[in-house]
């Protein structure tokens, strides 16, 4: 069984990064060149990458398209390192596909080793001040499409060489990403719970009611958290922090019973079952600015203090690309208006 120790670094010249050396193999940025019993073999980044995205999907063909490669090429590749470990990662002959026993082992190491191969790009990256390659940011559904048209665009014309791959997660799947390094970096609602992560402020963003010209809500100038009781609420599924902030804050101790029948919906969805007459939900303050007038006359505000929610960059601890970070940060600032930067006296954190 290959086994892997901690990482010695190799210097070809002073300050330059050359190679990575354990007990029993080099890694040298895209392959590793492994001995054992048998003879010498190369082992690339590129197939580890493979089999932990057949591992993620089990199936070979969505696996492909996620690596932006032909399955034939995936699985030819795949094989090549199975005949050369002379070892199964994966049962084929199960459906969907689940590794084998030792592969359960070779993948946690393939996450070890790549963590560590980006790990050290990542370094060379930050030590050049580069504004390039590839950077992977996990993001809230309930931010997403609020926050990215606002900078996302001209992120991308200033700078063409930065390709950042963004993924919708929620909360709990930004942070299980985090640590095993498939993402970079996560934009989320400051939770309790995140103290093993660093948090960069990005801005505060107050909830508002969106209630239906139909229901009784809608004569209310106020919303006060009393008033939410008995009524049809369009909530977002469990697991959602925008959901349990809400629910926390209002109180909605028959939250479940009081739910519209609808789950697995966006907020979206639920803006549009108000819109026909039915109900009220909650949306965050970047919803709002992007709704027409009409809109704006279902929008109701809570009582003082309003509850906001803190929208932070969540990395880890030893995130090293620090230059790349700032340039996001200033981004996001400058696309939010400027007193959503700061916590109001009339707000409180939920």
């Amino acid at each position: 069984m290959l086994r892997c120790s901690l990482l010695r670094f190799l210097y070809k010249d002073k300050g330059q990064i050359n190679a990575c050396q354990t007990d029993n193999f080099y890694l040298c940025i895209d392959r590793i060149y492994i001995t054992h019993s048998n003879p010498l073999f190369i082992m690339t980044l590129q197939q580890l990458e493979y089999i932990l995205a057949v591992d993620r999907f089990r199936h070979f063909a969505k696996a492909a398209e996620h690596c932006r490669v032909t399955q034939p090429t995936l699985s030819a590749m795949i094989q090549k390192l199975e005949d050369e470990l002379e070892t199964k990662i994966f049962d084929r002959s199960q459906q969907p596909i689940c590794p084998t026993p030792i592969g359960l082992l070779i993948l946690e190491q393939a996450h070890v080793v790549l963590s560590q191969a980006d790990r050290i790009k990542d370094i060379i990256e930050e030590e050049k001040h580069s504004l390039s390659g590839i950077f992977k940011l996990g993001i809230l559904p309930t931010i997403a499409p609020y926050l990215l048209p606002r900078f996302f665009p001209q992120l991308m014309k200033k700078y063409p060489q930065l390709d950042i791959r963004v993924t919708e997660m929620k909360t709990k799947d930004i942070k299980q990403a985090l640590q095993t390094g498939e993402i970079d970096a996560g934009i989320v609602a400051s939770l309790a719970g995140m103290e093993e992560f660093r948090q960069t402020s990005l801005f505060y963003e107050q909830f508002f009611a969106y209630v239906a010209r139909e229901d009784t809500l809608f004569n209310n100038e106020i919303i006060r958290t009393s008033d939410m009781t008995g009524e049809q609420l369009w909530l977002l599924d469990e697991g959602h922090c925008f959901r349990d902030q809400l629910v926390r804050f209002c109180q909605l101790k028959a939250a479940r019973a009081s739910q519209l029948a609808y789950h697995l919906g966006s907020m979206e969805t639920f803006m549009r079952m108000v819109e026909s007459g039915k109900g009220v939900t909650f949306i965050p303050e970047l919803a709002v600015m992007q709704l027409g007038e009409t809109q704006k006359e279902l929008v109701r505000t809570f009582a003082i203090p309003a509850p906001t929610r803190q929208i932070v960059m969540l990395t880890n601890k030893n995130f090293v690309r620090h230059t790349l970070l700032e340039v996001l940060v200033k981004e996001i600032h400058g696309a939010v208006p400027k007193e959503m930067l700061s916590l109001k006296a009339t707000q409180t954190l939920v």
